[in-house]
C-alpha cells in the first residue's frame, strides 16, 4: 500500500447473516426499518434476501404491497413466491387445528432454503391486521429465535402519551430477552415533536448503551395517501386526472360553504371533498390550483352520487391539466370518515414516498453503530452498491471542492442538486449567475442556488491574478500576455487553474467540450505527478457480479512497452486506492507463450517491465480476455497463474481496443461505466463524455473529490 492512500473496510466473516424486524402492533412503520436496512446491506454484501413468513393476503388475489416495493425497488434477486411461507389465513387454519408447531417448522425449513442463497437476509415479521395478532407476535418471537436471528423492534408513537410508548418498547424487549433472543435495536416512530427528547431520554437509559435507539417523529409526508390510495378506497369513478393519481393528499376539506371563503381554506396539498352539483365549488377549486397565488389541489371527490352537468364537464375536459376527481355514491360525512380512515403503503410506484422513507432511517437511525453490530462480513470481491456505497462514504469523510466548468448545462446541473442535497462535495459552477437561476427555475431543476459557489471568469476577482500565473507559466512556451488573458476566459483553462491555485480541490468537465479541451490546460501547468511521464485513464466497470479496472480506453492510442508499463502501474494503484485488490492483465491476442509478433512482443516486454518496478504487484501477460477474467478458460490456459480467471485490472494494448471493448461490454452486459478517471496528474481533472448521463456526472465528480483527498 502506498503512503497516503486509502483502504475500504475489510473482509469479514460472518457473525450473523439475518436481522429480523419486529412490532407488536398495525401500522408501525416498519416498513421504513426494512427499505432502509436493505439500502444500508446492499452497501456491504452482493446478495440480499427478503422473507416475511406470514404474509395478509392469498397472492392469487392480492400481492403483499410491501414485499413488491421491497423487491421490486432494489431489484432484490428472490422471487414473489420464495419471500414468503403461509398466508395469515392458511397459518390460522393450521394453528386452531392444533399443529402451530408444523407452521414455525414449514417457516423455518422455507426461510433455511432461501438463506443459502444470499450474504445477508432482511426477515420482516408480521403486520398484526385482522385475527390470530395474540399467535403473530409469539410466532415473531419463535421464529427469530430458531432462526438465530437479532431483532430490531419498532413500536409506534401514534396517540400515545409518552409512557405508553416506553411502556411498549420495553415490554416488546422484555418477550424477546425472555426467549433469550438478542435485540440491537429500538425504533419509536411516529413520535409527536414535543414527546421526541422524553422518549429518547427515558428510553435510552432504561435499554441501556447495548440497545440501539432511535426516534423518528412524526411524518404527514409518509403518512399522507396518494389520490390512487383514496381512489381504491373509495371504489369511486375516476372523471379526470388520470395521470396525476400520485398527487399526495395531506389533508381535506369539505366544500360546503360559499366560493369566497371555500377558498380562503385551500392549503397545499388538499383533498376536496364537495357534492357533484356544487359546479362552484369544483371551478374554483381547478383554477385556484392554476393560480400562481394559491397553493396546490391534491384532487376532489365529488359526493352523493351527483356528477356535473354537461357544460361544467366539458369546460374541465379542455383544460390542460386537472387533479384527478373522483365520483362516488356515498354522502359527505360518510366519505370524509372513511378518508380519513386510509393508512397509506409506501407502493412500488411511489419513488418519492420510497426515497423519503430511506432518508428518515439514514438521519435518524445510527447506521455506524448498527453496521457494527450486524455487518460482520463482507462478501467476496467488490460489487457495483458495495462500490458505490464506498465511494459516496468515503466523499463524505472528507468533503472537497469541485469545480464544474460547464454551468450552464441542464444535466451538470442536476447532478450538483444531488450533490449537494447528499452533502457530498462543495462546489463551484462556471458561467452567468443569472443564467443559471433562470435554467434552474424553468427546467425545475432541485438545485438551492445558495449552496454553490457561481463565478463568470472575466468578471471574477481571480480573473487578473489568473492571468498572470499563466502567462509566468506559459511564457516560455511563447504565451504573451495577452493571449493569457484570453485563454482565462476559456472556462476549462479558468476552472484548471483554479485547481492549480488550490481554489478548488478538482475539476470535472466535458458534457459540452471535447476530451482535449477540457484536458489540454492541466496538461500545459498541473502536470504529471514525480516519476510519472504518462497520464492515462481508467473506467470502473460495474458489472453484475464485480467491479473491474479497464485501463487505457480513454487517451493513449498506441502506447510503448514503457508507457503501458507505467499505465498498468498506475492502474494497479487506482485499483488499491479504490478497494479493490490490483490482479493485473496485460491484455493480448495471445496467453502466455503461445503466440508471436510486434503487438506480442510489446505486451510481453510491459509485463516484465511492470515485474521489474513493482514486484509487489501481481500481473500476467501476455493474456487474452476470457483467459484473463474466466476461471475455467484462466485454468484451461495458464494453470500455474494466480491471476488468470480473476484478474481485477486489465489493461489494453491500445486506444482502439480499450474503447471499443469497454464499449461493448458496458452494452452488452449492462454494467454501469464510471469514469474516464485520468491517473497520473498533479491535481485531479477528469472528462466526461458529451453524451454523458446525470449519474455519470455524479459518479464522476465523487472519484475526483476522492482523488482530491490525497
Amino acid at each position: 500500500m502506498l503512503p497516503g492512500t486509502h483502504t475500504f473496510e475489510p473482509k469479514y466473516k460472518p457473525m450473523t447473516r439475518t436481522i429480523f424486524i419486529a412490532t407488536a402492533e398495525p401500522y408501525s412503520g416498519k416498513s421504513i426499518v426494512a427499505l432502509g436496512l436493505v439500502n444500508m446491506l446492499l452497501g456491504k454484501a452482493s446478495k440480499i434476501g427478503y422473507f416475511k413468513p406470514i404474509i395478509n393476503f392469498n397472492p392469487g388475489e392480492e400481492k403483499d404491497t410491501h414485499i413488491e416495493t421491497i423487491v421490486n425497488h432494489f431489484n432484490l434477486p428472490v422471487s414473489y413466491e420464495d419471500t414468503f411461507a403461509y398466508t395469515q389465513q392458511e397459518a390460522l387454519r393450521i394453528i386452531q387445528a392444533g399443529n402451530q408447531g408444523d407452521v414455525i417448522d414449514t417457516i423455518i425449513n422455507k426461510f433455511k432454503k432461501l438463506e443459502e442463497n444470499y450474504d445477508f437476509t432482511v426477515v420482516e415479521g408480521s403486520d398484526f391486521l385482522g385475527e390470530g395478532t395474540a399467535f403473530e407476535f409469539d410466532a415473531n418471537v419463535t421464529i427469530a429465535k430458531n432462526l438465530g436471528a437479532p431483532v430490531v423492534i419498532v413500536v409506534s408513537g401514534e396517540g400515545k402519551t409518552t409512557s405508553q410508548i416506553i411502556n411498549a418498547a420495553l415490554s416488546i424487549k422484555r418477550n424477546f430477552k425472555a426467549r433469550e433472543v438478542q435485540v440491537l435495536a429500538v425504533v419509536a416512530n411516529k413520535v409527536q415533536p414535543e414527546q421526541l427528547a422524553d422518549v429518547k431520554e427515558l428510553l435510552q437509559d432504561q435499554l441501556g448503551k447495548d440497545i440501539i435507539l432511535a426516534v423518528i417523529p412524526d411524518d404527514q409526508n409518509l403518512k399522507s395517501p396518494t389520490m390512487k390510495e383514496v381512489h381504491e378506497v373509495l371504489k369511486g369513478k375516476l372523471l379526470f386526472g388520470e395521470q396525476q393519481l400520485s398527487n399526495q393528499a395531506d389533508h381535506f376539506i369539505m366544500g360546503a360553504m360559499q366560493v369566497p371563503k371555500f377558498i380562503k381554506h385551500i392549503k397545499e396539498n388538499v383533498l376536496i371533498v364537495t357534492p357533484g352539483d356544487r359546479a362552484d365549488i369544483i371551478l374554483s377549486a381547478l383554477q385556484a390550483n392554476l393560480s400562481i397565488n394559491y397553493p396546490k389541489v391534491a384532487g376532489i371527490v365529488l359526493t352523493g352520487g351527483f356528477e356535473p352537468e354537461e357544460p361544467v364537464l366539458r369546460l374541465i375536459d379542455g383544460l390542460q391539466s386537472v387533479v384527478p376527481i373522483i365520483a362516488v355514491p356515498t354522502g359527505s360525512f360518510h366519505t370524509a370518515t372513511m378518508i380519513g380512515n386510509i393508512k397509506s403503503r409506501i407502493t412500488p410506484d411511489n419513488y418519492k414516498k420510497i426515497q423519503l422513507a430511506i432518508n428518515t432511517f439514514k438521519k435518524y437511525v445510527d447506521e455506524q453503530a448498527l453496521d457494527e453490530k450486524i455487518i460482520t462480513f463482507k462478501s467476496e470481491g467488490m460489487t457495483p452498491h458495495m462500490f458505490q456505497y464506498q465511494l459516496v462514504k468515503w466523499a463524505k469523510s472528507q468533503k472537497k471542492h469541485i469545480v464544474l466548468p460547464e454551468g450552464n448545462d441542464e444535466r451538470i446541473l442536476r447532478a450538483a442538486g444531488r450533490l449537494i442535497n447528499q452533502d457530498i462535495v462543495n462546489i463551484t459552477l462556471l458561467g452567468d449567475a443569472n443564467e443559471i437561476a433562470a435554467m434552474v427555475k424553468q427546467q425545475g431543476i432541485n438545485l438551492d442556488i445558495s449552496k454553490v459557489r457561481i463565478i463568470h471568469p472575466v468578471n471574477s476577482e481571480y480573473y487578473e491574478d489568473y492571468v498572470q500565473t499563466l502567462y509566468e507559466l506559459r511564457k516560455n512556451k511563447n504565451v504573451q500576455l495577452e493571449m493569457a488573458r484570453d485563454f482565462m476566459t476559456d472556462v476549462s483553462y479558468f476552472g484548471t487553474m483554479m485547481v492549480y491555485k488550490g481554489h478548488a480541490d478538482g475539476m470535472v468537465s466535458g458534457a459540452v467540450h471535447t476530451t482535449m479541451h477540457t484536458i489540454r490546460p492541466a496538461l500545459q501547468f498541473v502536470k504529471t505527478k514525480p516519476g510519472v511521464s504518462v497520464v492515462s485513464s481508467v473506467f470502473f466497470m460495474c458489472l453484475p457480479d464485480r467491479v473491474s479496472v479497464f485501463g487505457d480506453c480513454a487517451v493513449n492510442p498506441n502506447p510503448t512497452a514503457e508507457e503501458l508499463a507505467e499505465i498498468a502501474i498506475s492502474s494497479a494503484d487506482s485499483s488499491q486506492r479504490f478497494g479493490i485488490e490490483p490482479r493485473i492483465a496485460m491484455l493480448s491476442y495471445s496467453s502466455g507463450a503461445s503466440g508471436a509478433g510486434a503487438d506480442v512482443e510489446k505486451v510481453r516486454m510491459a509485463t516484465e517491465i511492470v515485474k521489474q518496478k513493482r514486484p509487489d504487484l501481481k500481473v500476467e501477460g501476455p493474456i487474452q480476455y476470457d483467459a484473463a477474467v474466466d476461471p475455467k478458460v484462466g485454468k484451461q490456459k495458464m494453470p500455474d497463474s494466480e491471476v488468470a480467471g480473476r484478474a481485477s485490472v486489465l489493461i489494453f494494448p491500445d486506444l482502439n481496443t480499450g474503447n471499443n471493448t469497454y464499449k461493448a461490454v458496458q452494452r452488452e452486459t449492462g454494467a454501469l461505466a464510471i469514469g474516464p478517471m485520468l491517473q497520473g496528474l498533479n491535481k485531479p481533472v477528469n472528462d466526461l463524455s458529451r453524451g454523458c448521463t446525470i449519474e455519470d456526472i455524479f459518479n464522476t465528480v465523487v472519484i475526483t473529490a476522492i482523488q482530491g483527498q490525497e
